[in-house]
Formats: C-alpha cells, structure tokens, sequence
C-alpha cells in the first residue's frame, strides 16, 4: 500500500475543512473538493473527490459521489462511487453503495445492496 492510500485510509476528524453544524438544515447539490463532515441534516446530492463524514447526529437524504465515506448517523440514498466506505458506531444506511473498500462495524444498520468493484 502506497504511503497516499495509506494516508487516506487512516483519515481522522481533524483534518475536516468544513462543518456542517447541528442546527444546520440545507437542502441543494453540494460539490467540493477536500473534506466535509455534516453534523446536521442535508436533503440533495452531494459530489466531491475528497473526504465525506456524516456525524453520529445527523441525517442525509442525498445521493452521494465521494472518495471516502464515513457514516456514524442516518444515510438515506445510494453511494454512487467511493473508494472506501466505513459505517461505524450505531449508523443507519438506506440505499445501494458501490465502492471498493467497505468497512461495517457491530451495530450498524445497513439496508441495501453493496457492489464491490476493482
């Protein structure tokens, strides 16, 4: 493994660039390029070639385009393409996930069909 992959993999909540609070309610198409953790609720698409975390707090109706994605809260909507997928903690996944890398820990739900590709 490549000290880039390596890096990727090992992400962790400080290296996030933008936060989505709590109290934020947003509904649109958001596109971005480095790192995003979203704390509150979303309703759209959500595009990037970076980092996508979904808080243990949270609730996303999207679908969703993203390198990396780590879910600790509520996810209704399909993972279109990622790398690596990791579901942690209590999370909830709705929707069909495409990716090459998947992680689920004990107690996440998860409702949907996984195609793992090459």
């Amino acid at each position: 493994m490549n000290k880039k992959t390596s890096d990727s993999i090992n992400f962790n909540f400080e290296k996030v660039k933008t936060i989505l609070g709590a109290e934020t309610d947003l509904v649109g198409d958001l596109k971005y390029k480095d790192s995003l953790m979203i704390c509150g609720k979303f309703k759209g698409t959500i595009k990037t070639e970076g980092y996508l975390i979904i808080d243990s707090n949270a609730y996303v109706e999207a679908d969703i385009t993203a390198k990396f994605v780590k879910i600790a809260g509520n996810l209704k909507g399909n993972i279109l393409d990622s790398y690596r997928i990791e579901m942690v903690n209590n999370a909830k996944v709705y929707g069909n996930i495409k990716t090459e890398v998947l992680k689920i820990d004990d107690g996440v739900i998860f409702e949907g069909k996984c195609e793992m590709k090459k």
